[in-house]
């Protein structure tokens, strides 16, 4: 029988977040990389087609044996075509992915949804400097997130499901977006939730199948230095920098940080 679960949780941004828009004008002294947003309240998304093709790549490479040479779609693993779909030959997916809205802008009021990440390279030759802003969600910000599974084989459900656990207790593993191996892009999953349509799954089945993911952390031990869920309850951690020589701060690091204090050594 034809039927639909939709899983709701929530995606916990847990270092800055880049998924760039279209920067084919950039205005002289704007970023050179913004994220992309929502064109009606003009907050960060996350769009739908970034998250499912993302657990997917992940998916299949840690199902392909030679990483370096991945497969072409239409030759993914089976249980991935049948949960993922594919174009040519045209096989239609069992999961949708809606694009991710900010659940919890008001705890950012005073400080934004983003920030500015200053980078810069240097030629090892000529050590010209080649500067460069990068726009990221700032870190603690929750999107909501809604995936639609379409039960098309009750006896595949849970292996389908399974998959997709996987696939989003790796992706915590990995990134989301862009300049994830300098950082930025990790992500967490929490407070799933389940509804129903002409489905008699029960929602303990569904929550033991992706307690994995929801209690999978990389950081486990990183609250001191992550923005909480919730600025209300922020918890701060003091410390002293000690300057032993000149010392540049962006104002990029206080918009991170605003009640860092710097105190010169004597």
């Amino acid at each position: 029988m034809y039927g639909k679960i939709i899983i709701h949780c929530v995606l916990t941004v847990k270092t800055g977040l880049h998924i760039g828009d279209s920067s084919a004008f950039s205005a002289i002294g704007a970023v050179d990389s913004p994220v992309v947003r929502d064109p009606y309240t003009n907050r960060p998304i996350i769009p739908g087609s970034s998250l499912k093709g993302k657990i997917r790549t992940l998916l299949v490479r840690s199902k392909c044996k030679d990483i370096e040479h991945m497969p072409d779609h239409k030759d993914d693993d089976s249980a991935i075509l049948r949960l993922f779909g594919s174009a040519a030959p045209v096989k239609r997916s069992r999961l949708q992915f809606a694009d991710c809205f900010v659940s919890n802008a008001s705890d950012f009021a005073s400080i934004g949804l983003t920030e500015v990440k200053a980078e810069n390279t240097i030629n090892r030759q000529t050590s010209q400097a080649n500067p460069r802003q990068i726009e990221r969600v700032t870190a603690g910000v929750q999107f909501g997130c809604t995936i639609v599974y379409d039960i098309e084989n009750s006896s595949e459900l849970t292996p389908d499901l399974q998959l997709l656990a996987l696939g989003m207790k790796l992706l915590q593993m990995d990134y989301l977006g862009g300049h994830g191996s300098r950082g930025s892009g990790r992500v967490g999953f929490s407070d799933f939730s389940f509804q129903h349509f002409q489905d008699e799954t029960s929602d303990q089945t569904l929550m033991d199948i992706f307690k994995e993911a929801e209690n999978y952390e990389l950081f486990p031990n990183s609250s001191a230095i992550l923005w909480p869920c919730s600025l209300r309850h922020f918890r701060f951690c003091a410390f002293l920098i000690h300057i032993r020589r000149s010392f540049l701060c962006r104002y990029a690091l206080f918009r991170t940080l605003p009640h860092c204090i710097v105190s010169p050594r004597h």
